[in-house]
């Protein structure tokens, strides 16, 4: 039986969808220019995580095994759908600072992953733990890794100046600086595995 706590503890430290597993990438490397983007994605991604892997959890054992894929996509992407109106209704900065990559949730790795190898196999109770556990641990992961970025590239963080007088690295704000941060992160936390192994 898992139990909530190993499920937080798996979804936010020993498999980090980011730094460990290295599961979306993509949004993770194109919109933490900021650390307020990157929280704003990883809580769009956990809500939809959330969501569908209840529903999931729901109605798995009703869908036919050769059609569950397409059926999770569907639910994934009603919930992505719905998210998105909301964005766009109450957080217009939000949701146009974030783009296509709103949409994009409906493929992410992270949630179609959670969903065939978690939620059809458990409980919803579990499955809403799971949905949260990972979200919080990839929320985790792009303010991380947008607030390093912001810091070095514009000297603030979540838009709060933090020096005038200090020199500000833009090819941190950029696609290389994702690269590099992102990278030193992953060595830096697989470093800290090995040591705690």
């Amino acid at each position: 039986m898992t139990s909530v706590s190993r499920i937080f503890k798996n979804g936010i430290v020993e498999n980090n969808p980011l730094f460990v597993q290295a599961l979306g990438l993509c949004p993770a490397l194109a919109v933490t220019t900021s650390a307020s983007n990157g929280l704003g994605m990883g809580i769009a991604t956990t809500s939809v995580l959330i969501c569908s892997n209840v529903v999931i959890s729901l109605i798995a054992r009703f869908i036919p095994q050769n059609v569950r894929i397409p059926c999770y996509i569907v639910i994934i992407a009603t919930f992505v759908t719905m998210l998105e109106f909301v964005l766009a209704a109450y957080v217009p900065a939000l949701n146009q600072a974030l783009g296509i990559f709103i949409p994009l949730i409906a493929v992410n790795c992270i949630v179609m992953g959670r969903a065939e190898s978690f939620a059809s196999k458990n409980g919803s109770f579990l499955s809403a733990a799971d949905g949260l556990a990972m979200g919080l641990g990839f929320t985790a992961g792009l303010v991380l890794l947008g607030g390093i970025r912001e810091i070095f590239g514009t000297m603030s963080l979540f838009g709060f100046v933090i020096s005038e007088t200090f020199p500000q690295t833009i090819a941190m704000i950029l696609p290389p600086g994702a690269f590099i941060t992102l990278a030193f992160l992953m060595a830096l936390i697989n470093y800290l595995r090995r040591r705690t192994a």
